[in-house]
């Protein structure tokens, strides 16, 4: 009996589950794509302004990704991965 409850002990269980993993690759993918489209926009003369930084892409689409994406992050930390093993 007492041999049961140490290998039971030493089982290594992940804190996640397979779902949770899933959704955090999804969530770094997401953060990535926004920081991809963030970027650029400079000049090559530092004479010359160039107005694309201030794009919409630039302003308003890539934060509102990486927003998201931290969301998700977020998400797939609190995610209960027993849930739908207990049905």
């Amino acid at each position: 009996m007492g041999e049961q409850k140490r290998k039971d002990a030493n089982r290594n269980d992940f804190i996640f589950g397979k779902k949770n993993y899933q959704f955090m690759f999804i969530g770094l993918l997401v953060i990535a794509l926004g920081f991809i489209l963030m970027s650029g926009g400079g000049s090559d003369d530092p004479n010359v302004f160039s107005p694309d930084i201030f794009s919409w892409r630039r302003i308003r689409l890539a934060p509102m990704l990486v927003l998201i994406g931290f969301g998700i992050e977020v998400y797939a930390i609190l995610l209960n991965p027993d849930k739908d093993s207990k049905k």
